[in-house]
């Protein structure tokens, strides 16, 4: 396993990150565990949850799959740089109730203390905001962020779907305060959508933090999906089918397929390990739903892409370009 620095922080973390998001809803409680022990296994420490998953009426079921995984002991939680999320809301079916949701101090009382019950810990590592709230102020998240600082029970703070502005917003906020501030940007990030190169990124590393793109594979598309579509192994739907419905779009994945099996490289494992060599990048979140999709994802950490490789990956997804070159003089 390869380790890296959380942004300007002194805290260690796995060039992989395990995401969680289908513990409960595709991978039942043992797979869940198999899939986290093996990721352990392997040295990936870094494993990112948030409040919200399990969805629907199972909200808070994967923080409780995690919980149940620490309880058997084994210093499985003092390994894992544990990682969650805050902001969306909580109820069940039959509507919200005022303050169940967002970033109020009110709600970050709550909701920590909700997610500490269910992964059956006493601390977060990382506690992230999981999307802009445009109603609170951050001298108000700061203070409740303070507080759950001082009584131990965040370690952390990092901030998800933050545009560049809100990144330098938030911490020149938690500078006044005193405070470290965000120490990490989970954003989408892959081969096709590199709008994050334009302002997150620039921004994220100026203030010093770690990005984590999450949807490395773009919802599978850079997984082989015209491959699979082809061999009868995978039909496409949904938002994958809607943009492979577009044949400009299509031919670029097809271009991408082409040049990884000229140079027999693996589709999934490539979309990784050029992740990998992207400035500011912590690492990506993969989120497998078994055992042997960590294992190809676990792959990525020792394919060295050349030159020639990185030059035709450009060529087919270019980015945007410079901030504020890429859409001014």
């Amino acid at each position: 396993m390869k380790y890296t620095q959380l942004g300007r922080t002194g805290l260690k973390v796995s060039r992989l990150i395990l995401g969680t998001m289908n513990f409960g809803p595709q991978t039942d409680e043992s797979t869940s565990h198999g899939i986290l022990d093996a990721a352990l296994d392997a040295g990936l420490n870094f494993v990112d949850t948030a409040n919200v998953y399990g969805w629907g009426e199972n909200k808070g079921r994967t923080e409780e799959i995690i919980g149940t995984w620490f309880a058997q002991a084994g210093g499985r939680r003092e390994k894992t740089v544990l990682a969650t999320k805050v902001y969306g809301s909580m109820a069940r079916e039959g509507g919200t109730w005022p303050n169940e949701d967002r970033l109020s101090a009110l709600n970050i009382r709550r909701a920590v203390e909700a997610s500490l019950k269910r992964l059956q810990t006493d601390y977060i590592d990382l506690y992230q905001f999981h999307h802009v709230d445009r109603r609170t102020p951050f001298e108000e998240i700061w203070q409740a962020v303070d507080v759950l600082i001082q009584q131990g029970k965040v370690l952390y703070a990092g901030s998800s779907n933050f545009p560049g502005y809100k990144i330098a917003q938030a911490n020149e906020a938690a500078a006044r305060r005193g405070m470290v501030g965000l120490v990490s940007e989970q954003c989408l990030y892959n081969l096709h959508e590199r709008r994050a190169e334009m302002e997150v990124i620039p921004a994220a590393q100026e203030y010093g933090l770690g990005v984590i793109p999450w949807s490395p594979l773009h919802g599978g598309l850079l997984g082989g999906v015209l491959k699979k579509e082809t061999e009868g192994g995978r039909r496409t739907e949904g938002r994958a089918a809607e943009t492979l419905a577009d044949p400009v779009v299509r031919a670029k994945f097809q271009a991408y397929e082409d040049l990884v099996d000229k140079h027999g490289l693996a589709p999934g494992e490539t979309a990784l390990a050029w992740l990998l060599t992207r400035p500011g990048v912590t690492g990506p979140i993969v989120g497998p739903r078994t055992v042997e999709q960590l294992s190809s994802a676990l792959r990525a950490l020792e394919l060295e892409l050349g030159d020639e490789v990185l030059t035709a990956l450009d060529e087919i997804f270019p980015g945007p370009g410079p901030s504020p070159e890429a859409f001014a003089w």
